[in-house]
């Protein structure tokens, strides 16, 4: 008998990988993968625990779930990922209807907990989250075209507002070997965008060679014929060295764009955040790698109303991103975390951080449309993601914008999904750039 799941997965990219492996498992298996809950015999919530919005994403679904299975339009109900591990004394107390756990160490057991499960049996593990990284093939669901490609797991930075290094445990990378074979793989099936994806990816490599290796490993995924975009995402500020500028410079498949969060520019709240480097570096580094990187574009992402952060820091924060006219940023009310350091230190209220959040982006909201405007009358490359049937036209993405929180590339022309198009801008609008192939 063949028995059906479906797979909910939330949060961020590296929770997606984690869900694409299951996937896989479950495939192998003999499970078959279908769209809607409502018929599916087990649903698997794959959730993301790392701020309250997330949490209660992750609630609401599994609640959703349980009233499916309450109404018999479901067997069986499992829960995995972030929210699993962090509330793992309590979460099977408070949610009655969940029948099997898993921590994040313990995706690999997903098939032993659907077989359990299906058979009338609780199934609950967590395995170690500080293991080296188990390799598992996945199915990717990303794409045709892109996919990410996880090169570490873990985080040792500790910054104060974040839960990260408690729920996915200590920096473990990848093999190089593992990650160029499964690159090579991606290549094979059609991938022309490789998004490489850590907590932090510029620490690559420091455990397993005792160097800083990201350089080293980009130049492999380069040579990799069929890649032809490499996207870097999520590069602490404090780890950049020359070679690495060097590398992402002279390396043509390196897209010029980078996403380096820097969470604030006080010097005082960097430090209190346990965040290494002063406000002065910040600006140096950034101003370093737009001089050496010709055409460069950042992203970065930045916490309001942090612990510390009175009238004169959000203003110090506001000026510089007059000053640094940042492409591309995303800002978060602070969310105090249970269990970190500032949680239990003095700060604004949520509305009062949220409203310094909208602020930002109002101040944000003229420097991304005069970017914009910079690409018309020039010819881009662009990824072609799909053909949108209501616009008649084709939809990608330039080097500028990262899949599902950047703009897209609205064009006509002759193209196909998954193929670089040579793209004539002549307009923009709310961050989409619109324009014709040539």
């Amino acid at each position: 008998m063949i028995h059906t799941f479906a797979m909910i997965s939330l949060g961020c990219a590296k929770n997606l990988v984690n869900s694409e492996q299951m996937l896989y498992l479950l495939s192998e298996a003999g499970y078959e993968l279908v769209p809607d809950p409502e018929g599916a015999e087990l649903a698997i919530v794959n959730t993301c625990g790392f701020i309250d919005a997330a949490k209660s994403e992750a609630i609401d679904n599994i609640l959703e779930m349980a009233e499916l299975k309450k109404a018999g339009k479901l067997k069986a109900l499992i829960v995995t990922g972030c929210l699993a591990e962090r509330y793992k004394d309590s979460i099977l107390q408070e949610l009655p209807e969940i029948d099997a756990i898993l921590g994040v160490g313990s995706f690999a057991d997903i098939v032993a907990a659907a077989d359990a499960v299906l058979n009338g049996a609780d199934f609950s593990r967590f395995g170690d989250r500080n293991a080296p990284i188990e390799e598992i093939p996945r199915f990717v669901s990303t794409g045709p075209s892109w996919a990410y490609l996880r090169i570490a797991e873990g985080c040792n930075n500790f910054c104060a507002f974040c839960a990260i290094p408690y729920i996915r445990g200590r920096y473990r990378s990848r093999s190089m070997e593992n990650v160029v074979a499964e690159a090579e793989e991606l290549a094979q099936h059609g991938v022309k965008e490789l998004i490489v994806i850590a907590q932090d990816i510029t620490r690559y490599g420091t455990d397993l060679y005792g160097k800083r290796s990201l350089a080293e490993l980009c130049r492999r995924l380069a040579a990799i014929e069929g890649i032809e975009w490499i996207r870097l995402h999520y590069l602490y500020p404090d780890q950049f060295d020359d070679e690495l500028i060097e590398e992402i410079a002279a390396n043509d498949k390196i897209v010029k764009y980078l996403d380096i969060p820097i969470q604030h520019i006080n010097d005082n709240i960097l430090k209190s955040m346990n965040r290494r480097g002063t406000g002065e570096e910040i600006r140096e580094l950034f101003g370093r790698l737009k001089e050496r990187i010709p055409g460069l574009v950042l992203r970065t992402s930045l916490i309001s109303g942090l612990p510390g952060e009175g009238e004169a820091e959000f203003e110090e924060l506001c000026e510089f991103l007059k000053e640094a006219r940042i492409q591309r940023v995303g800002v978060f009310p602070f969310s105090p975390e249970e269990g970190t350091p500032a949680a239990k230190m003095p700060h604004v209220d949520y509305e009062e951080a949220q409203r310094r959040a909208d602020l930002i982006m109002e101040l944000q909201a003229p420097i991304m449309d005069e970017f914009c405007e910079s690409f018309i009358g020039k010819t881009i490359r662009v990824l072609c993601e799909y053909y949108d049937e209501e616009e008649q036209c084709f939809v990608g993405r330039s080097y500028a914008d990262s899949p599902d929180i950047d703009g897209q590339v609205y064009f006509s022309g002759m193209c196909r999904e998954g193929e670089m198009a040579d793209v004539l801008i002549t307009g923009t609008e709310d961050g989409i750039l619109f324009g014709e192939q040539v």
